[in-house]
């Protein structure tokens, strides 16, 4: 079972795919986020190359747990991205999954104009690594 994750974002929006085993996540890329339109009109673009049963979306929550606008952003989106998905789509909290993007980052030496482009990718990777983690079978 294929599995795609995102990592939504006002600017940019990282996108992992796993393995057909459900196993392991890869990322694909990241994705500028240019309004909803364009931006829905390339993921389906993906959706079609990948044929994904689920699309896990981060969703941002306050530390304390509670969700808050960025929370109805993402829910916007997901309600948008229905409109060319019909699978289905599941949320993950992504509370310090940029932080630890930025470690691992950091550990890879990745600086500069580099870091920009796959910060949001290495996101969805550990949403994506995170649900699997948790939905293992």
């Amino acid at each position: 079972m294929r599995v795609m994750g995102i990592d939504y974002g006002d600017a940019r929006v990282g996108v992992a795919v796993s393995d057909l085993l459900g196993l392991t996540a890869q990322g694909v890329g990241t994705v500028k986020n240019t309004g909803l339109n364009g931006l829905v009109s390339a993921l389906s673009k993906l959706i079609e190359e990948y044929t994904p049963e689920v699309i896990v979306i981060g969703l941002p929550k306050n530390m304390d747990g509670t969700e808050g606008f960025r929370a109805e952003t993402t829910y916007k989106f997901a309600d948008r991205l229905k409109t060319v998905y019909d699978g289905k789509i599941e949320y993950m909290d992504e509370r310090l999954t940029t932080m630890g993007a930025s470690r691992f980052l950091n550990t890879t030496n990745t600086r500069g104009k580099k870091r920009k482009g796959v910060i949001d990718t290495v996101s969805a990777c550990l949403i994506l690594e995170s649900w699997l983690s948790k939905n293992k079978s």
